[in-house]
């Protein structure tokens, strides 16, 4: 049986986030030949920027504050120093925006590997990852320099907070088993997937950083990189709903599990945890001693995760709790005694005594001024009346009410709201967008989102891209008469295209498809009507002009749009 163990020290990759504590970490053989690695750690304990380095290991080169590499990225502050690297918090000083950098002596044992494993997951270029911007030798220097999201937060501080919402912990597990099964398929695994490599934006998407590089800078590999990975994701949706940690170990601020009681699922470690989230995390972590409690097959790559949430009943967000409106209560005035004390509950309210008559010289003149013109603005009324009763019997009306019954059956009936049944993010050309957030565009929550990339040209994106859009399923053919799109930025100008498609597809080319509607709008929602309604079971969404919008902390300045909600009617 093999047997391997590593010490390491988790990166503090981003903004704001304190270093971490350090983790020693013990790899043991399971059943079937796994290597596991299993994290913990002692909370209590201070992290120093000095650590030994162990015998073999080369000192790292006098760095401090204000040093600039390839005269663009300012360090900024020591993040966390160990075993021969360093991580920092940094400026691109080019593009003014903040970075993160891991450092190493080009002659540390890692350093190829750290250099190689940057660049190829700079290739892959998924918005679900923290993107590599620049793998570099210089100097006698290997850096590796990424994105930092000044908005998000790690799932360690998330958890540290308590058990996550059905919903949330439904999209934890979707969106971080779609994107590590699309790195696997790029031949890329993380290895590292643990709690602080996961972080969530403010904006409910959650993005993978360390993607192949963790791994690299601690010396990490297995033979069954697939399985390790989903068994990491296992560890987090269990996590999640319990707010510990899937074995017998403290780890990531989490109380580990009894020892000697093996693998509970989470539903009996929790109550009112979700059944269905239960069963998906004992899948994930079969592989090590846990039992689906209805025998369903083990989830062993990120694909198999994939399609077993796939086939689980959506879970939707929940319903905002409704306030009643405060208890009517007439005010003083309404009850005739204004700037009088309010009474005692229950005591008897007095009869207003009427004011007496006018009766000095005045209020007589008074009195007649108003009669005089209460006639004669009856007189007028009564002529006006008589001179429209002649004018309908010129034009031979008799008189008689007429029913309105024939008008109103000819008056166009309000549009029905359609349900959209599921969606898939549509690409003509090149790489997707966002395709793990495509569902919050129809989740009825406007806190979620799905977002394009950010392009350097627009608002046009032809001819760099057609165009990028979201194709919906409305579960049977429907006549789409309009639809309502909720848009996270404004300014000119995003135009979105409806078509009308025989096959829910997810690439290809619009040529195939019909057009029904267009709009353009230069603000935060647009409403699209369609002349002629369109009778479709899917309809493709396609932006093919976006706004230029300044860094939010989840992209650049540049050309991008992002979609909150979307309604069809019929």
């Amino acid at each position: 049986m093999a047997e391997r163990s590593t010490a390491a020290v988790d990166v503090a990759d981003n903004s704001g986030d304190k270093p971490l504590t350090a983790q020693a970490e013990q790899s043991t053989a399971d059943g079937v030949a796994q290597t596991r690695e299993r994290d913990t750690a002692d909370d209590g304990a201070a992290e120093t920027n000095e650590t030994t380095s162990p015998p073999g290991a080369t000192t790292p080169p006098e760095l401090h504050s204000g040093h600039k590499l390839a005269r663009r990225y300012r360090l900024e502050e020591c993040v966390t120093r160990l075993d021969g690297f360093s991580s920092w918090r940094a400026v691109d000083e080019k593009l003014r925006r903040a970075v993160g950098v891991h450092l190493l002596p080009a002659d540390h044992p890692r350093a190829r590997s750290v250099l190689a494993a940057a660049r190829s997951a700079a290739l892959l270029g998924d918005p679900r990852f923290v993107q590599v911007l620049d793998a570099v030798e210089e100097n006698d220097l290997v850096y590796v320099v990424h994105e930092w999201l000044p908005d998000a937060t790690e799932l360690t501080a998330l958890f540290a907070a308590g058990p996550l919402e059905a919903h949330d912990a439904y999209q934890l597990v979707s969106q971080v088993s779609q994107a590590m099964a699309a790195a696997h398929r790029e031949g890329l695994a993380h290895l590292r997937l643990a709690p602080s490599a996961v972080l969530r934006t403010s904006s409910g998407q959650y993005r993978i950083r360390g993607l192949a590089v963790n791994a690299a800078l601690r010396g990490i590999s297995t033979e069954t990189p697939q399985r390790a990975d989903t068994e990491a994701i296992g560890a987090l949706l269990y996590a999640s709903l319990t707010q510990r940690w899937p074995y017998d170990s403290d780890a990531y601020g989490l109380s580990g599990l009894p020892k000697g009681v093996g693998l509970l699922p989470p539903d009996q470690v929790r109550a009112g945890v979700h059944r269905g989230l239960s069963e998906l995390a004992m899948r994930a972590l079969v592989n090590d001693g846990a039992t689906a409690s209805r025998q369903e097959p083990a989830c062993t790559t990120p694909d198999d995760l994939v399609k077993a949430v796939a086939e689980m009943p959506r879970i939707r967000p929940p319903e905002p709790a409704f306030t009643a409106p405060p208890e009517y209560q007439r005010t003083t005035y309404q009850q005739g005694n204004y700037g009088r004390g309010s009474q005692a509950p229950g005591a008897t309210q007095p009869v207003p005594t009427p004011p007496p008559p006018l009766q000095s010289r005045t209020g007589r003149a008074l009195k007649w001024a108003v009669s005089a013109l209460l006639i004669a603005a009856l007189g007028l009324g009564s002529w006006q009346l008589a001179d429209a009763l002649m004018d309908q019997n010129k034009n031979g009306d008799s008189g008689t009410s007429k029913t309105t019954d024939g008008d109103d059956k000819k008056q166009p009936k309000p549009p029905t709201p359609i349900a959209v049944q599921s969606a898939q993010e549509f690409v003509a050309e090149g790489s997707p967008q966002d395709p793990g957030a495509v569902e919050n565009t129809y989740d009825k929550s406007s806190s979620t989102l799905w977002r394009t990339k950010t392009y350097n040209a627009g608002p046009r994106l032809a001819p760099y891209k057609p165009g990028v859009g979201i194709m919906y399923d409305l579960g049977s053919e429907k006549k789409v008469s309009a639809a309502s799109i909720a848009l996270k930025y404004s300014g000119p100008h995003t135009t979105v295209e409806l078509y009308a498609a025989d096959a829910m597809s997810t690439s290809g080319s619009t040529d195939s498809m019909k057009k029904f509607a267009t709009g353009t709008t230069s603000g935060g929602s647009l409403k699209v009507k369609v002349g002629k309604p369109a009778k479709t079971r899917y309809v493709l969404l396609w932006v093919t002009a976006m706004p230029r919008s300044e860094t939010d902390g989840y992209y650049g300045a540049g050309y991008k749009q992002a979609i909150t909600d979307v309604k069809f009617a019929g």
